[in-house]
């Protein structure tokens, strides 16, 4: 394959430089690769359980409020009066440079804020089933994110070890091999006019 390289001594050496480099950050994308696969896949196999037990307790939490509205009539008045949850932040850690989130859920303890009179044990049992929902939510959103800031980090880090494996590590062998059959060709025409001029003093 041609070659923009002149054939020279230095520039082999540092083409072979060049290709050490490569197969470096070949094998650092690999390891990478596969760390972060690993933690992908752990993250995975909790959110398919998270999926449903998160599903299961929204199905408790909403069947206990229509039994609350059925006994108390809609309890839209008593539901406004519930706080807005503001105890939600992130930190994040990282990840073979990935930025992977934790979201964190103020714990604190569940305060009715209605009145007994105007409640029954349904209104209570769906006021914890949705407690339970919203950490559960908070987890959820949590390993999500992290999933996909994973896979797309996968993805870029797959097409920049491919694209060291395919075309970059292909291309410096070819100048290696370009550079190193001119070297030699250039060594033997020298040996050849040697041997000549020497055989011409030897007549001489």
């Amino acid at each position: 394959m041609a070659t923009r390289l002149s054939p020279t001594k230095g520039n082999l050496i540092a083409t072979k430089k060049s290709m050490q480099l490569a197969k470096l950050g070949y094998d650092l994308m690999d390891r990478k690769r596969n760390v972060l696969i690993r933690e992908m896949m752990l993250l995975v196999d909790k959110v398919k359980i998270l999926r449903d037990q998160i599903t299961q307790t929204y199905a408790e939490a909403y069947l206990s409020l229509q039994q609350a509205n059925i006994s108390l009539g809609v309890v839209t008045q008593i539901a406004s009066a519930v706080s807005i949850e503001n105890g939600v932040s992130i930190v994040y850690r990282s990840v073979m440079g990935v930025e992977i989130p934790n979201v964190r859920l103020e714990d604190t303890e569940l305060t009715f804020e209605y009145g007994f009179d105007e409640s029954n044990s349904k209104l209570d049992e769906a006021s914890l089933k949705f407690l339970q929902a919203k950490r559960m939510t908070v987890l959820l959103a949590e390993i999500d994110n992290s999933v996909f800031r994973l896979a797309r980090a996968i993805q870029k880090t797959q097409k920049r070890a491919n694209a060291l494996r395919n075309i970059v590590l292909p291309q410096l062998q070819d100048d290696i091999k370009f550079i190193s059959d001119a070297l030699e060709e250039k060594e033997r025409e020298e040996f050849t006019r040697l041997k000549v001029i020497k055989n011409k003093k030897a007549r001489a």
